[in-house]
């Protein structure tokens, strides 16, 4: 009897080179695409491809939804970017796509679950540290980590010539050898060209969702988003699932060249990598979520979420979804979030993002307090005992410990 496993499926390079190559080594191999909504990508093609390569199964999970509404928006009102910049679009995919492998693991009885991620890269954590905190007895079968397999396939050149004999399409060429991966959250760009920092990544890379805001119309368009308690539930004025929401920014963002990102980051493993990525819909969504946070959050509140966003952050990037910690940081934002509800109108123009009105039930700002004109909300003479009191160590001190110039 054949041993058996479960391969992430995206029908790229790599998954299609690892399909066949777990085949030689004798598996029967089940594929899962995982359906993120990837923008790009023929899914029945994929699929029919998978299967003519010789898999055992192939199928489609659709988890565009649960993605949007139970990783990617918790981390959304966290306002959490790794390293100050990158929105996490493949860091958030990474553990849904082991929980979805794991269920069909266990239907079809695999002990083994394979995945295409290097052994340089940040994925190959995020796919194990995933799947055994939910199945500390899978086998994890991560074949970059193999020896007999890079031998095989030391670059991407071998890799086509393979896919070649095989007649295996792919997307990728000698010609444009950069990677790319994607979802509705996002696409990301690496590899190839891209490793060279004196090539400009935004004119290098064939964008999926955006335009370069060169290309933008030359007309500002605006955008209305409305939010129940943090999370994201209308497009000017129109509700929509927490995909649809996503999918509908995106198209917003993308024809007015919002969201493109040109990094070097810290991988977990350690070494530095630039990647590209374009993130229009999430982008805006971040933006408009700040503006409506301002009108309802406390502000001690908020700046506690704030200290707590690049902790966040780095755990999504690094691959701890299903942690403790990640637990009661969850159960912590859910709680924070209730009030954050009410519409902010954005202005977008050639990647830039202005915003023009905001909202809410919920709003703390009172004018009557704020206005620096006249007014009785706000006696100032108070002012005069607060300092008195914010000031008492620092007068303290600088009796004992004079300053020096």
């Amino acid at each position: 009897m054949k041993k058996s496993c479960v391969l992430a499926y995206s029908g790229g390079l790599d998954t299609s080179v690892i399909l066949g190559w777990l085949m030689d080594q004798g598996y029967a191999v089940h594929a899962v695409y995982v359906d993120l909504g990837q923008p790009c990508e023929d899914r029945q093609a994929i699929l029919d491809k998978a299967k003519n390569i010789g898999a055992a199964s192939a199928r489609i999970a659709d988890v565009q939804d649960e993605m949007c509404r139970d990783f990617a928006f918790p981390i959304l009102q966290f306002q959490a970017k790794y390293e100050g910049v990158y929105l996490l679009g493949t860091s958030i995919a990474r553990p849904i796509i082991s929980k979805v492998c794991l269920r069909v693991a266990e239907e079809v009885g695999a002990a083994a679950y394979a995945h295409g991620a290097t052994g340089k890269g940040n994925d190959q954590c995020r796919f194990q540290l995933a799947a055994e905190a939910l199945n500390p007895d899978i086998e994890i079968i991560a074949p970059w980590r193999n020896e007999k397999f890079r031998k095989s396939f030391p670059g991407r050149t071998q890799m086509i010539k393979y896919c070649e004999k095989k007649n295996i399409p792919i997307k990728a060429s000698l010609k444009k050898p950069y990677s790319s991966d994607e979802n509705c959250l996002h696409i990301s760009y690496e590899a190839g060209i891209l490793e060279k920092l004196d090539v400009c990544g935004i004119d290098a890379v064939e964008f999926g969702m955006c335009v370069t805001p060169k290309n933008a119309p030359d007309i500002a368009e605006k955008v209305v988003i409305s939010f129940k308690s943090g999370v994201p539930v209308a497009v000017n004025g129109r509700k929509k699932t927490a995909a649809g929401m996503v999918k509908e920014l995106n198209k917003i963002g993308g024809r007015n060249g919002i969201g493109l990102i040109d990094m070097v980051e810290n991988r977990f493993v350690g070494m530095k990598s630039r990647g590209v990525y374009e993130a229009p819909g999430m982008t805006l969504l971040y933006a408009a979520h700040r503006y409506i946070e301002q009108l309802t959050l406390d502000r001690d509140l908020m700046h506690l979420r704030d200290r707590l966003a690049p902790e966040v952050a780095e755990m999504v990037y690094y691959g701890f979804w299903y942690h403790a910690k990640m637990d009661a940081l969850l159960a912590f934002i859910k709680e924070a979030q209730k009030p954050v509800s009410g519409d902010v109108e954005l202005n977008l123009y050639k990647g830039n993002i202005s915003v023009t009105n905001r909202t809410s039930p919920n709003s703390l700002y009172d004018e009557g307090i704020a206005t620096m004109e006249g007014g009785e909300a706000y006696n100032q003479d108070d002012a005069t005992g607060f300092l008195r009191i914010q000031g008492l160590p620092g007068r303290v001190q600088a009796k004992v410990r004079p300053r020096k110039d």
